[in-house]
């Protein structure tokens, strides 16, 4: 793993772009890190659509709000002195999204964790950031957060889990 690449997975919370932002402000001018912003698609739940357009309409929307977040999030990193070719996004979609039904890379929704890691190793990134999400530990207990399950999970690399 090269600990020069460095993969974020964000959810486009608040507690996502503290992590952007905290790369960015470590990193500043730096140069020989290749950064990626990734995010896995979690689409609206159907069964609370009436029908399949405002599903389809609630996954565009949210799609929208997700790319937009990806882009402000690179901003913030080119805008910090990280050269803009060393910078990229990457959005999967669910397998089943309203949206990209016939996706060529998709994820199967069932580990959102999983899928994160997947991507760092088959990106070879041997840093991996993410935001902790506000749960308190009860719920972290009872339900688990995809931040847990990855630092969890996570072999080979280095995880940077940002409050």
């Amino acid at each position: 793993m090269d600990p020069k690449k460095i993969l974020i997975a964000v959810d486009a919370s608040d507690n996502a772009a503290r992590a952007v932002t905290y790369v960015a402000e470590l990193l500043g001018a730096s140069t020989g890190f290749l950064i990626t912003v990734l995010y896995i698609e979690r689409p609206p739940n159907r069964d609370l659509y009436p029908d399949e357009a405002s599903w389809v309409e609630a996954g565009q929307a949210q799609e929208l709000r997700i790319r937009t977040f990806l882009q402000q999030a690179k901003s913030n990193l080119t805008g910090q002195g990280i050269a803009p070719d060393a910078v990229t996004i990457s959005y999967v979609p669910h397998c089943q999204s309203p949206v990209n039904p016939a996706a060529q890379q998709c994820s199967i929704g069932t580990s959102i964790a999983r899928d994160i890691l997947q991507v760092q190793q088959q990106g070879d990134f041997g840093t991996l950031v993410i935001g902790r999400r506000g749960v308190s530990r009860a719920e972290e207990f009872l339900f688990g957060s995809v931040t847990t399950k990855v630092t969890h999970l996570a072999k080979d690399c280095t995880v940077w889990v940002v409050q």
